[in-house]
């Protein structure tokens, strides 16, 4: 059974309640990314889309070496030609690449096709994250691909929203819960029985205080297990980038990031601004009409 590569929207969603006063990218703020370092982006490859609003510059990174030797094959070949941008979110990202969206019709459900293999993660982080104009790969969930492996073919480039430091806060402190929840989650799998019977008797008591007991087995597995590990956080470079350009912060350290665009943001706000329907697919299609590789890694 073929599945769609999505990006997080679930993860977007619990996000909302972090982002009830941040300011959009406006059309006017056309940079690509915060200032990347030239040890980034020196030597890097550098592909140019062509597509139906412009053209969009990228980098692939070195130090993803499977994703950028992959992209470039399949620029090479042909993949992304005629491709559909297929997933368009405003504020979050566009996505794009599958090879099956070609010759879809107007209905047609995009997003599970690719070139029959997928890349095992490459996730450089913190050094790489999605802020504004990242490059990156999409991929199944995590409930059938907990390694995180990339799509063979299906990318994204965020456009995503600008954060506050103290929704930046808000949001790591729920990063840092979301381990102790899924062990809570699976705790409470394993009692599921047990709060049924519980609830079909409407004890209120001894729920809250078989949670408690749970809560506080969470507690002491996660202790025991992440006792020797740095509390997540995030970097300065995360910061600056998010509360000045922006980006998708709940997406970092999860999905690989392989580049970046350095030119044609503007083109990719057109993107993110058009109409869509069904899925988050465009209403009028809007297409990669050619990829190619003018700049190969040193």
């Amino acid at each position: 059974m073929k599945h769609k590569l999505i990006i997080a929207l679930a993860a977007t969603i619990a996000v909302v309640a972090f982002t009830f006063s941040v300011k959009a990218i406006g059309d006017d703020d056309t940079t690509a990314s915060s200032a990347p370092t030239a040890t980034q982006l020196a030597g890097t490859t550098r592909v140019l889309l062509t597509t139906t609003f412009g053209d969009i510059e990228i980098a692939l990174y070195n130090e993803t070496p499977q994703h950028r030797d992959n992209f470039v094959k399949l620029v090479n070949n042909g993949t992304y030609n005629g491709v559909l941008f297929h997933r368009v979110i405003k504020d979050f990202m566009v996505q794009t690449g599958d090879p099956d969206s070609k010759n879809a019709t107007v209905d047609a459900l995009l997003g599970a096709g690719g070139p029959g293999y997928d890349l095992p993660a490459e996730i450089v982080f913190p050094k790489f994250f999605h802020k504004r104009g990242a490059l990156a790969a999409a991929r199944e969930g995590d409930e059938t691909n907990p390694e995180h492996r990339s799509s063979g073919s299906q990318f994204y480039i965020v456009t995503g929203k600008r954060f506050s430091e103290y929704q930046l806060e808000k949001m790591q402190e729920r990063i840092l819960n979301r381990e102790k929840s899924k062990i809570f989650d699976e705790l409470a799998a394993k009692r599921k029985a047990d709060i049924e019977m519980l609830q079909a008797m409407g004890d209120e008591r001894a729920l809250k205080g078989l949670e408690s007991m749970i809560a506080a087995e969470a507690e002491k597995i996660y202790n025991e297990t992440h006792k020797d590990a740095k509390p997540a956080t995030f970097t300065p470079e995360q910061v600056a980038a998010y509360t000045t350009i922006g980006g998708a912060p709940h997406l970092d350290g999860a999905y690989t990031v392989f580049g970046e665009v350095v030119s044609g943001m503007d083109v990719v706000d057109k993107i993110q601004n058009v109409a869509t329907g069904n899925a988050n697919r465009p209403v009028d299609d809007v297409r990669i009409i050619s990829a190619k590789v003018i700049t190969a890694a040193q």
